[in-house]
């Protein structure tokens, strides 16, 4: 089974998605619990059995081991990366490091994380593939409602407010001249979400094919997720290069015009951060 981040912000979310964390009201408390949320998390595409529940469990242990013990510690590192980044001013190729280090950890995730989920994907009947598989089709049928149903001003407005959003949760509010920036940049983007949907609807086809489970269907499936990316069509894939660009110039330069008080609430942003990580990695596993 794929769980797929949707492809146009893929890069983006890289390089949040471990400050993501930080958004929790605790990170601790999130993390911990992972073991519960895991499971309710696929069990709202799918419905398990007490058995597979079980055999879930007993798979999702050891991923979650490895990731304390190996991830964690390269997480702190990572924070580390973007404390030094910000401490003088920001430029595009120091994002460009942070993205490649969150590339490579969703790449070991990824990787890991197949594991289990192909194993579980081996336990499930045919009716429960089938109702796994419908779920993703209605995800996608509301994603089209929900993305393709805007005009372009409205577009802008959800990209303008995502950007925005996600700047405050790590500097405070932003002044007029920082809002200004990130409106420039809402309406420099280019719109890529019907070309987003057109892969997912490709993908979701191609899922339908695998996950009838004929032998050696695993070594497929994971050949084709490696792959995922190289078969974007060149529009698409030009459309995303432009966005990163646009939206990688926008951060470096809102950063770089941070105020003493912003300054203060990133750093102590990403010092919780830290010190959430170095605390959960020398946990115990239960």
């Amino acid at each position: 089974m794929q769980f797929a981040v949707p492809a146009p912000w893929r890069r983006i979310v890289l390089v949040v998605l471990l400050l993501g964390l930080a958004s929790c009201s605790s990170t601790t408390f999130f993390y911990n619990r992972l073991d519960f949320l895991v499971p309710w998390y696929v069990e709202d595409y799918v419905d398990l059995d007490r058995m597979q529940e079980v055999f879930l469990e007993e798979q999702l242990n050891p991923f979650l081991d490895w990731h304390r013990r190996e991830e964690l510690p390269r997480y702190v590192e990572t924070v580390d990366l973007i404390e030094d980044a910000v401490s003088d001013s920001l430029e595009e190729e120091e994002l460009l490091a942070i993205q490649e280090d969150f590339e490579a950890a969703y790449r070991r995730l990824e990787a890991r994380g197949m594991e289990w989920m192909l194993a579980l994907g081996g336990e499930l009947t045919d009716e429960q593939m089938d109702e796994f598989l419908d779920s993703l089709q209605e995800r996608q049928e509301e994603f089209e409602e929900e993305y393709l149903d805007r005009d372009a001003e409205e577009f802008v407005q959800d990209s303008y407010d995502n950007l925005v959003d996600n700047l405050e949760d790590y500097l405070g509010g932003l002044g007029k001249e920082q809002e200004m920036v990130a409106r420039r940049a809402a309406e420099d983007l280019v719109r890529a979400d019907a070309a987003w949907l057109d892969e997912q609807s490709r993908w979701l086809a191609q899922l339908r094919v695998f996950l009838q489970r004929e032998p050696g269907w695993e070594e497929r499936l994971k050949t084709a997720v490696a792959v995922r990316e190289q078969n974007f069509t060149p529009e698409y894939a030009a459309a995303i290069e432009h966005n990163t660009q646009v939206l990688y110039q926008t951060v470096s330069e809102i950063i770089n015009s941070r105020s003493e008080k912003q300054d203060k609430a990133l750093r102590e942003k990403l010092g919780e951060l830290r010190e959430d990580l170095l605390a959960l990695a020398a946990q115990q596993v239960d």
